[in-house]
């Protein structure tokens, strides 16, 4: 069972993804325990104050360093073979990824640390053992959102989660392209047709489709992550062709043909 310890002023924020859905079920079914450590009630004085002004002089306020030390370190320790890692939600952090969510959906325990108002101060961070970790560049009022989203991340490949166990196998980024588009039913809906190799039942056929269009897709809207995929000869050749300006492969496009990436 992974056990996800967030550190947090507002648990209120969390309670609806929790209560619903795949998130719901994996608690409920004991794949996962999610604690929550409100910091405030590691706070000295008599009005538990977390945050104080930089020093330096600017806007906002900062994080104050005993309150959230003192909370993180009063997690049990660990055995000796099990596992954690901890983050800090933070704008300036690395970006978190879907290889990112398959590494931590591993552990033992994961703790996540949500800061407010203006940020951490800087002592914190080797204190508590954390890295720092970011789901966008912008930023907004607090870490409990991007929590949130690794949570989900990270809850859904828990195995037994899902209702198909293969669900999440070619998920966008879990095998380092975009998703290929995806049809149920009505076969036609309003004069539009789902792909007829996709009703043929011919699987090597609809696998070489779903491969193709998941290039296409990659190629046209995040081209960045062709760098690092795992391609074969045969999507190199494809992905030439589409540099060339040939898509007659492509039966779903984005109609974005004439701005071919470079």
């Amino acid at each position: 069972m992974l056990q996800i310890v967030v550190f947090t002023l507002f648990e209120g924020m969390f309670h609806g993804i929790l209560e619903e859905s795949m998130l719901k079920r994996a608690q409920d079914t004991g794949l996962v325990r999610v604690d929550f450590v409100n910091f405030r009630d590691f706070a000295q004085d008599k009005h538990r104050t977390v945050d104080d002004y930089p020093f330096g002089g600017g806007a906002g306020m900062v994080l104050k360093p005993d309150p959230l030390i003192k909370a993180v370190e009063s997690l049990p320790v660990l055995q000796a073979h099990q596992q954690e890692r901890r983050f800090m939600m933070s704008p300036q952090g690395v970006p978190f990824s879907q290889p990112m969510a398959e590494e931590l959906a591993t552990l033992d325990r994961l703790v996540l640390v949500c800061g407010h108002y203006e940020g951490f101060d800087e002592r914190i961070r080797p204190f508590i053992g954390a890295e720092e970790v970011s789901i966008g560049d912008f930023v907004l009022t607090g870490g409990e959102i991007p929590a949130m989203a690794i949570m989900d991340a990270v809850i859904r490949l828990l195995p037994g989660t899902l209702g198909n166990a293969e669900s999440h196998v070619d998920d966008s980024f879990s095998t380092g392209l975009l998703e290929y588009p995806q049809y149920t039913r009505p076969a036609s809906y309003r004069g539009h047709e789902v792909p007829a190799v996709l009703l043929s039942g011919d699987h090597a056929k609809v696998d070489a489709w779903r491969r193709a269009h998941a290039l296409y897709r990659t190629f046209m809207r995040r081209p960045d992550l062709l760098d690092d995929a795992t391609l074969t000869e045969a999507d190199h050749r494809l992905i030439e062709r589409f540099r060339s300006g040939d898509f007659s492969m492509i039966e779903v496009r984005d109609g974005f043909e004439h701005d071919i990436p470079e």
